[in-house]
C-alpha cells in the first residue's frame, strides 16, 4: 500500500497530502483492500489548520490520518505559492459520492453516521437510488449520547460495514473516530464528511458550477450562510501566516 501513498506535505506545520480526486479515490481502495483496521480520511482547509495549531486532539487525529485531502481551494493556494507541490481542490462532498459509485461497483458495505435523523435517511434513500446496487447495510443520525454509544458500536459492528461516513461535524467527527476506532472491529476506510449528507438529502445546495470553477464555493456559502461569517475569521490568520512563511523563505 505504501507505493500507492501520496506525497505527504506540511503548510503551517499541518500535514495535507498532495492528490487529486482520482488518485484519492484510487488510494481509499487500496486501503479498503489491504488493511485490516480502520483508516481515517480527513478533509484539510484553511480553518482547520488555524484549528489545529491551537487544539492538540485535533492536531493528533490529522497527524495520524491515512489520508488528507485538500479540501480547501485555499490550501491549494498555499502548497502552490510555497512551492510545496502540485494539487487540485478535493471536496469531500465530492468524494464521499466517488467512493459510493466505486463502493457498488465492487460491493462495499457502507454505513452512515450522523446528521439529522430526516437528513441521514433522506441520504440513504438518494445513494440507493443513485448508485443502483449499493450496499448500505445501515445508517444512524448523529444526536447519540454518551451512554448510548455502545449500542451504536455495536450496531455499526454487526452491519459488518467496511466503509463508515460520519457526518458531525469539525472537530467532533475527528475526536469521535479518535475514541471509537479501537472498538470498531470490520471498518477498513472512515470518512469524516461534515454537512455532506445534507447536500446529497437536498436539504443545503452547494455552490452553482460557475462558482465552483473559480475557486469560489466558500464565498458562495458566506453568502449563502452568513451565521458562517465567524467561522471564516479564521481566513485572513491564515493568508497572514502564508504570505508571512513566503517572504522569509
Amino acid at each position: 500500500m505504501d507505493d500507492m501513498k501520496p506525497k505527504r506535505i506540511n503548510i503551517l506545520g499541518i500535514p495535507v497530502d498532495c492528490v487529486t480526486i482520482s488518485t484519492a479515490l484510487n488510494y481509499v481502495e487500496e486501503i479498503i483492500l489491504k488493511t485490516n483496521k480502520p483508516s481515517s480520511i480527513l478533509a484539510i482547509n484553511p480553518e482547520k489548520i488555524i484549528k489545529a495549531k491551537t487544539e492538540p486532539l485535533l492536531y493528533y487525529s490529522i497527524k495520524h490520518a491515512q489520508l488528507l485531502i485538500p479540501d480547501g481551494i485555499g490550501v491549494v493556494w498555499a502548497a502552490r505559492l510555497l512551492g510545496l507541490g502540485k494539487m487540485k481542490r478535493v471536496p469531500g462532498a465530492e468524494l464521499m459520492p466517488a467512493i459510493c459509485e466505486r463502493a457498488a461497483q465492487k460491493g462495499y458495505k457502507l454505513f452512515l453516521f450522523g446528521g439529522k435523523a430526516e437528513v441521514n435517511t433522506r441520504a440513504v434513500t438518494v445513494l440507493r437510488k443513485q448508485y443502483p446496487g449499493i450496499k448500505i447495510v445501515g445508517h444512524h443520525h448523529g444526536y447519540v449520547s454518551k451512554p448510548e454509544m455502545p449500542k451504536l458500536i455495536e450496531k455499526i459492528n454487526t452491519s459488518k460495514a467496511e466503509v463508515l461516513f460520519i457526518a458531525l461535524g469539525s472537530p467532533t467527527q475527528e475526536l469521535w473516530m479518535e475514541e471509537y476506532f479501537p472498538k470498531l472491529k470490520n471498518i477498513k476506510v472512515c470518512q469524516g464528511v461534515g454537512g455532506t449528507f445534507d447536500v446529497i438529502a437536498g436539504t443545503v445546495r452547494r455552490a452553482p458550477l460557475i462558482f465552483r470553477k473559480l475557486s469560489l464555493e466558500w464565498l458562495y456559502r458566506l453568502i449563502s450562510q452568513p451565521r458562517r461569517f465567524f467561522r471564516q475569521v479564521a481566513l485572513p490568520k491564515f493568508v497572514y501566516q502564508i504570505l508571512l512563511c513566503r517572504l522569509t523563505q
